[in-house]
């Protein structure tokens, strides 16, 4: 058999079932499988709910439950058909006398009868007890009418009275499509509850249900985006203007249970709630309620209407094309986040943005995936810096709270800079080996350094293992060494031109000055060492926020880092090493020696 493909828009038909073999190809799309995998992913079900609806149409019984459970189910099933029943008869009466207002009011609101048909809508009727003599009338048992939430008892001692009356009614469908309750918009504008849902019943948990659940995940399956609107209205239409994956909590507040809902059949849901400030205030719980339920690709963007507007508003104004336009430009999560802690506020002192570090943070705390938390603390971080960085970015002094330092990202590892302070630490690790080994009688004043620099080529650690482990006079170290490691090592070590060259090297022999290039070698690669800690840290928990103490801490580092690297350039002209290793200044030194040459120790009085 050959027909258009279900799966992608085409005018010649592609899609081949083979009946005989059992299985579905399109030449267009390639889209395969069997018959579970057809209606898996035509209707955008789960296996086992594909196995029961090809069961059910092929009259076939399903593998037989537990007794108590297959008794809940049957219950279950006998409420499912009084809810249809109830249906029918709200069906009938919107087209009888008593519901030409109510469908006056759907005709003003644009819905002809196509739509209503789509949807099931009907009507309530404005009696006391419409409903009840109706379902009563067809043998139905009145606990069953009560427990499908159809009538409540009275309180006064007299018959129930029907849940819904003078009531425009959309049903509520489960993701099989049976009915399971209702919602109902008052015709009475003096009516207290405008919306009224069907009470909570065996069938019906509204924070565990969405309207047109059914329909949108089908239509989200072929790739439409997920809608959530806020009213059955909206969801109408959204459908008619060929939005077809739109579903609506029922008149309350999102619940979490709602939200797994929405990802079973969509990784992004796009919320489109009205745009005045309630629509707003709801978007921002909906965000704090999914924060904690974050998980790698599932996630919501938020579409906020124009101001006093809603869906249907949008629709009837701009058309599909606005709509569209809106969701294409829906926000992530991070952005609502941050627009409620900064919107209208004032930060000109450090204790405000000490405040607002700190409501972020704890906000980024409720978010359990560590990834996702890293990944929304850089995205605040990059909010902030915005937020506060100087307009006086050519002055020397930038302004409080704004800091300068560059926070690496975690490829910082992998960057060019990181792979040339790598670099350069081997140039300077092989200079201060080489001089070790040409000038034996600076180990002691360095080996303590030298003991703790981690070295980064193996053949390096090789030589600092011998000049630590080395117990033999100064004059033979060097015979020593090519008798341990070999002379092609020690040939390759010294003859690399940035060794040569070193004063360690050249100026062999000349232990002072040795030392102290040696010391500056060793406090620069410190300092770097220290400054990458410093920034390691603020890298590892992605979650925490840039603050002040985080950037006094890295500008303290990056000062020290500075002083190590280029600030403290003092040599052997300036400065002498005695044999304790401590450094002493040249003309303090020269000062006490021309004292000493003035006192004449032989004499008593000045012994």
């Amino acid at each position: 058999m050959w027909s258009p493909c279900p799966f992608h828009q085409e005018k010649t038909a592609s899609f081949h079932v083979d009946d005989r073999k059992g299985y579905y190809y399109c030449f267009g799309c390639h889209a395969k499988g069997d018959a579970l995998g057809f209606i898996k992913d035509t209707e955008n079900v789960s296996f086992m709910e594909a196995v029961e609806i090809l069961a059910r149409e092929a009259g076939m019984s399903m593998p037989e439950r537990d007794p108590q459970a297959q008794e809940k189910a049957d219950r279950r099933t006998k409420l499912a058909e009084i809810m249809e029943q109830a249906l029918q008869f709200f069906r009938l009466q919107l087209n009888t006398s008593g519901g030409a207002e109510a469908r006056n009011y759907l005709a003003g609101r644009g819905l002809l009868q196509p739509a209503l048909d789509r949807f099931d809508i009907g009507f309530a009727p404005d009696s006391w007890q419409g409903l009840w003599d109706h379902l009563a009338s067809k043998n139905v048992e009145e606990e069953l009418i009560l427990a499908a939430g159809l009538a409540k008892p009275s309180s006064k001692g007299k018959r129930p009275y029907d849940t819904f009356r003078n009531r425009i009614i959309y049903p509520i469908r489960d993701s099989r499509g049976r009915c399971i309750g209702f919602g109902g918009r008052a015709m009475d504008p003096n009516d207290n509850a405008k919306y009224l849902n069907s009470p909570e019943t065996e069938l019906f948990d509204k924070g565990r249900s969405l309207y047109n659940y059914g329909p949108a995940r089908e239509a989200a399956g072929k790739g439409h985006p997920l809608i959530v609107a806020e009213g059955y209205m909206d969801v109408i239409a959204l459908v008619e203007a060929g939005f077809s994956a739109a579903v609506a909590p029922l008149g309350t507040a999102v619940t979490e249970m709602q939200i797994q809902l929405m990802w079973r059949i969509s990784d992004e849901p796009i919320i489109a709630l009205d745009g005045d400030a309630a629509g707003v205030r709801a978007a921002q719980r909906v965000c704090d309620l999914a924060l904690p339920l974050l998980e790698a690709g599932k996630s919501l963007r938020f579409a906020v209407m124009p101001q006093g507007q809603d869906p249907d508003d949008l629709l009837k104004a701009g058309g599909p094309t606005a709509m569209k336009k809106l969701l294409d430009e829906a926000r992530p999560m991070v952005d609502l986040l941050w627009e409620r802690e900064v919107s209208g506020k004032n930060f000109d002192s450090p204790e405000r943005k000490a405040a607002l570090d700190k409501s972020l943070r704890e906000t980024i705390k409720l978010i359990k995936d560590p990834s996702i938390r890293g990944h929304y603390g850089q995205a605040v971080k990059e909010m902030r810096w915005q937020l506060f960085k100087p307009v006086n970015q050519g002055k020397k002094f930038p302004l409080r709270g704004a800091p300068k330092v560059a926070i690496p990202q975690v490829s910082t590892k992998s960057s060019s800079l990181a792979r040339g302070s790598e670099t350069s630490h081997i140039l300077r690790q092989s200079v201060i080996l080489a001089s070790l080994l040409k000038t034996p009688e600076a180990l002691e004043a360095v080996e303590g350094r030298l003991g703790d620099l981690k070295f980064i080529k193996s053949e390096h650690r090789i030589i600092q293992q011998f000049l630590l482990g080395y117990s033999g006079s100064a004059d033979l170290m060097w015979t020593a060494a090519i008798e341990k490691l070999g002379s092609a090592v020690l040939t390759t070590l010294i003859r690399a031109p940035h060794v040569a060259i070193a004063p360690g090297v050249r100026n062999a022999g000349d232990v002072d000055f040795v030392v102290t290039c040696l010391l500056q070698e060793f406090g620069q690669m410190f300092a770097i060492d220290a400054h990458g800690r410093e920034v390691d840290e603020a890298v590892q928990d992605l979650s925490d926020l840039d603050d002040e103490g985080l950037t006094w801490r890295l500008h303290q580092s990056a000062n020290q880092l500075h002083e190590a690297t280029q600030g403290i350039q003092e040599d052997k002209t300036e400065y002498k090493t005695a044999k304790n290793g401590l450094r002493l200044k040249q003309e303090e030194r020269k000062a006490l020696e021309n004292l000493l040459d003035q006192i004449d120790f032989t004499k008593p009085g000045q012994r």
